[in-house]
């Protein structure tokens, strides 16, 4: 019998293309029907763009949240990923669907630098859209958790500078230890050095306090996921931060973001509390 990498998702989720082609039909939905402005340049590359969906009759100033897409750093893009807007606008918020340059046209550094100039953007811009700059929050999926994490932490090798005001983190099944992720089947696909893995795993950066911080993972996903999560949140108890760590009963990879886009389920919850975890 062949065993299966455990990151290799696709092999590994029951139902993967139906329930990935029920996000992908989502998304279509969600950007036909919200009302939006797409392909906002937040800097000059050709994937520094992200779109703004906005709740139907709300006055401003209103909270925004950023979502960070997943697909292992080298997959994937924003139009893929809009699904995630209908729990954010129905929670009275603006969606910022931000995609970023992906590996090889970049390397991990650059990708932490470009979320964290998305951020900066939608901060400093806010109030050209009707956003709150106050009440700024974020979420990332998978590569995107690991991305994500970076808004509210430090590499080992990057000196104290002025933080992003991100109020609250919502994790969703990320990537925070980048040694496995070299000895798997994605190394060819990624090509990670030694210095990327010493200096872009979230588990040996500093995590900074000031965001509320969850720590998500589905019941039904493989094992590293679990333990990446876990260490993750020690890590962040290391540096004398709390980051809550919740497991999420019948989710897999796949279907812990799908249900991000459905206000109902309970990731649909979590997602709404970060929201209201920003003061907006």
């Amino acid at each position: 019998m062949i065993e299966i990498d455990p990151f290799d998702i696709p092999n590994l989720v029951p139902d993967f293309e139906a329930v990935k082609a029920g996000n992908l039909a989502a998304s279509a939905e969600s950007r036909t029907r919200l009302r939006a402005r797409f392909d906002v340049a937040y800097g000059s590359g050709a994937r520094h763009r992200l779109d703004l969906f906005f709740p139907e009759n709300a006055t401003g100033p209103l909270p925004v949240h950023m979502f960070i897409h997943g697909g292992y750093w080298y997959l994937n893009d924003k139009e893929m990923f809009a699904f995630p807007a209908e729990t954010i606008v129905a929670s009275g918020a603006i969606a910022a669907i931000v995609e970023y340059t992906l590996i090889p046209n970049a390397r991990m550094a650059q990708l932490v630098e470009e979320v964290r100039q998305a951020a900066r953007w939608l901060i400093g811009n806010a109030a050209g859209f009707g956003g709150d700059p106050q009440a700024f929050s974020a979420s990332g999926h998978s590569a995107g958790g690991h991305l994500a994490s970076y808004l509210a932490a430090r590499a080992p090798h990057e000196q104290a500078g002025p933080g992003i005001d991100v109020k609250a983190l919502l994790l969703v099944s990320g990537l925070y230890d980048l040694r496995p992720i070299a000895m798997s089947f994605l190394q060819p696909s990624l090509d990670l050095t030694e210095e990327e893995v010493a200096q872009y795993s979230p588990v040996g950066a500093e995590q900074q306090a000031g965001p509320k911080v969850r720590v998500t993972v589905g019941h039904d996903e493989t094992e590293p996921f679990h333990r990446q999560a876990q260490d993750l949140c020690n890590a962040a108890e290391r540096h004398g931060q709390h980051y809550e760590r919740i497991t999420l009963p019948e989710l897999d990879h796949m279907t812990i973001v799908r249900d991000m886009g459905r206000p109902g389920t309970q990731m649909g919850g979590l997602l709404r509390e970060t929201i209201a975890a920003s003061g907006g």
